[in-house]
């Protein structure tokens, strides 16, 4: 049993094919350009106005909006008009431009005092959508009937018992009707019910809206389960979920151009070349969708029963980009000189923003350092090498707080700060601060690849000096200590064990057996490049001829039949990246790069712009960077932890297996806007995640692979 593990290693790369062999000739990177960022607002209404907003209108580019307490308008921002009755249900408007607004059973024109009340025959109704056809002729949609107004009231026979819920005059002038019992149309003055004779049984017979399409003639309408068009030319289509369709039934349709925007009880979607969906308070004051206006190409309005939320297209670059992420981490991400994510005490209120401690804070702040780093190598801003010393300055403090030579800290507090829940925390002999310890591998991942980046690309002088220095002290201790981080009591934190007893020949190092060989070869290499001490040469020489650790990294990625652990991608990528760089040694590169390339291709489907661009510059090809510069583009600024949900949608068929905590995943990645806010450390194909609004990230996971992008020359900017 002692060598089965090893054994079992052997078995993996002696099964794995040969590497390919990485081109010679420098990776051609792609051109940056502009691009357009969607960017969600919310549009305040006046205060007179209430919600819920039940309709919105364009009456010559003056935009009417229509609450429950009356109408309103605007004209570039400023607001017109007073409460006008209340528990207005829907609206329409005329010829004139004037508003029409229903209560549950009357009707009456906006500023008029006189109510038009439903026939005694339909006062127990309840009136659901009117059009007017023309100056003279009201239609009303109620719960059993349709009704029409033309100083007297009549009702349509072929529509009684029926729930109407959309009612349309198209550009030729028939009228439909959209119930819950088939779609009627007006043809020459008869009356027709579609789905006795034409439309598809697997329509149920329900329709929940309609619009005019974008060719004249054209009928769109919403469905249960899809929403299609009947073509004036014959050239009809029905989209459903396994065409793209997020979910449904569709409750509104608006188009503008070519562009579709469709409404339902759990966001907006929007249907251009591509799907899009929006849900969650990342981008709508409320899921349930009222109506929608676009206002232009690039800038839409939707109303929702707690408000307007603006979704707009701005063209940017990503440069102008990182420029605002930046700003964000100086105003709400700085603690002490570390940067990770912040709480807020009002869910989604940025003003009520406070930094706190993490258990990876040296982790997440060596990502902002590299960052730093790399930005200052391609710029030479002088605000960036701040930015980067800074950085440095605070983990350099993580190991000097400890009072253990080589010993970071995971995390450090004032006496006066909240530690939170759980963790190993000691008090400094001033006992001014607390720190605290067991820390683990992730932390001395972010150490050893940000400090030879830093010492390469920034540091100069005596701050050249200190990096040395420092990174001297930590791979001293590890060393010495057997190839571990050995806390106060003297013994090894939980995960910061690399020393071949345990990685060879435990079988609770069985996962980690690949990972942690390339981690601390990897530090190793980086300590050397640093210091020059030929003592990390010859540990990691042993750790290779006496203790198989390059054979170990071959396999080091785990997948099915294996768990997957997503949070280790980043614990291997960037111990990956430091090994290349600094590795000299011929000899071993093919099988260093044969890891990296068996690596790249299980993650290749994640779409992780930061491993893109590391098995870019690892292999020498183009590993999907087109799909890197799109995944940078689709981070939303809005960087708040909002709950995001999609295991309802229809478009994302679900994993038979779950992940790895049980939970249900997608076969493929959700959408990077529409999932929640995560580094690149965690499951890009997990349905539902968020905590409600009650934080946000510092965003250094953007920048990281913004700038590592531009300083190899594959993110070109214009």
């Amino acid at each position: 049993m002692k060598h089965l593990g090893f054994a079992i290693a052997l078995v993996c790369v002696i099964f794995l094919s040969s590497t390919n062999k990485s081109i010679a000739e420098p990776v051609a990177g792609i051109k940056e350009g502009k691009y357009l960022q969607e960017i969600k607002s919310e549009v305040k209404l006046p205060n007179q106005a209430e919600t819920p907003v039940i309709n919105l209108f364009n009456e010559h580019n003056q935009f009417v909006v229509v609450t429950v307490n009356g109408v309103f308008r605007t004209l570039n921002g400023n607001w017109s008009g007073e409460p006008f009755g209340a528990g207005w249900r829907t609206s329409a408007i005329d010829s004139r431009g004037k508003i029409w607004l229903a209560a549950i059973h009357s009707i009456q024109k906006e500023g008029d005092s006189q109510q038009i009340d439903l026939p005694d025959y339909a006062l127990n109704d309840t009136i659901t959508c009117m059009t007017w056809e023309d100056d003279k002729t009201l239609h009303v949609g109620t719960n059993h009937n349709l009704l029409t107004f033309s100083g007297v009231w009549q009702s349509l026979s072929i529509a009684k018992g029926k729930k109407i819920t959309s009612i349309l005059t198209d550009t030729t002038g028939d009228l439909w009707v959209a119930t819950n019992d088939g779609l009627l149309r007006r043809m020459n003055g008869k009356w027709v019910n579609l789905d006795d004779d034409l439309m598809a049984a697997g329509l149920k017979r329900s329709y929940f809206a309609l619009e005019n399409g974008f060719l004249n003639g054209d009928l769109l309408f919403g469905g249960l389960f899809s929403v299609g068009c009947i073509a004036k030319d014959g050239n009809h289509w029905l989209l459903r979920g396994s065409d793209g369709l997020p979910y449904g039934p569709i409750t509104t349709i608006r188009s503008l151009k070519n562009t579709l925007w469709l409404g339902t009880d759990r966001g907006v979607i929007k249907k251009d070349k591509n799907w899009h969906y929006y849900n969650g308070k990342r981008w709508l004051a409320d899921n349930k969708v009222n109506d929608i206006l676009p206002i232009d190409p690039n800038t839409t309005w939707v109303a929702t029963a707690k408000g307007i939320s603006q979704i707009q297209q701005v063209e940017m670059t990503l440069a102008q980009k990182a420029q605002a992420f930046e700003q964000r981490i100086k105003l709400r991400h700085d603690r002490y000189g570390l940067v990770s994510g912040s709480r807020l005490k009002i869910q989604g209120d940025l003003s009520s923003s406070e930094t706190g401690t993490d258990d990876n804070d040296g982790l997440w702040t060596a990502i902002y350092l590299a960052a730093e780093s790399y930005r200052y190598a391609v710029t030479k801003d002088p605000e960036a090498k701040k930015c980067a010393i800074k950085a440095f300055e605070a983990m350099e403090r993580l190991e000097a707080i400890t009072g253990v030579s080589g010993f970071p800290a995971r995390s450090f507090v004032s006496i006066n700060e909240d530690t939170g829940k759980g963790g190993e925390w000691h008090l400094t002999p001033d006992k001014r601060w607390k720190w605290k310890g067991d820390t683990s591998s992730d932390e001395i991942v972010g150490h050893m690849f940000a400090y030879p980046l830093f010492y390469d690309l920034v540091a100069e002088g005596k701050m050249k000096e200190r990096v040395k220095s420092l990174v001297q002290r930590i791979m001293d201790h590890i060393v010495d200590h057997n190839f571990q981080l050995v806390d106060l009591d003297g013994k090894a934190t939980r995960w910061a064990v690399w020393t071949p007893d345990s990685i060879n020949y435990s079988n609770n190092w069985w996962y980690e057996r690949g990972i942690n060989s390339m981690q601390i070869l990897a530090f190793l290499k980086a300590a050397l490049h640093v210091t020059g001490d030929q003592k990390f040469e010859k540990a990691y020489q042993t750790l290779i001829q006496k203790h198989h650790y390059a054979e170990n990294i071959v396999p080091q990625k785990m997948y099915g039949p294996f768990d997957i652990n997503h949070s280790d991608d980043e614990l291997a990528f960037l111990p990956n990246y430091i090994l290349l760089r600094y590795a000299n040694d011929s000899k071993l590169l093919p099988t260093y790069l044969k890891s990296t390339q068996r690596s790249w291709k299980v993650e290749q489907p994640d779409r992780i712009p930061l491993w893109n661009i590391i098995s870019s510059v690892a292999l020498k090809k183009d590993c999907d960077l087109k799909i890197a510069l799109e995944e940078l583009q689709q981070i939303p600024m809005d960087l708040i932890t909002w709950r995001m949900e999609n295991s309802h949608r229809w478009d994302l068929p679900e994993d038979q297996l779950s992940d790895r905590f049980g939970k249900p995943q997608a076969i493929h990645p959700i959408p990077t806007p529409e999932r929640g806010i995560a580094k690149w450390n965690s499951n890009t194909y997990l349905y539902n995640s968020g905590n409600d609004g009650y934080g946000e990230d510092d965003g250094a996971y953007f920048l990281l692979p913004y700038w590592m992008g531009r300083y190899h020359h594959l993110l070109i900017e214009n």
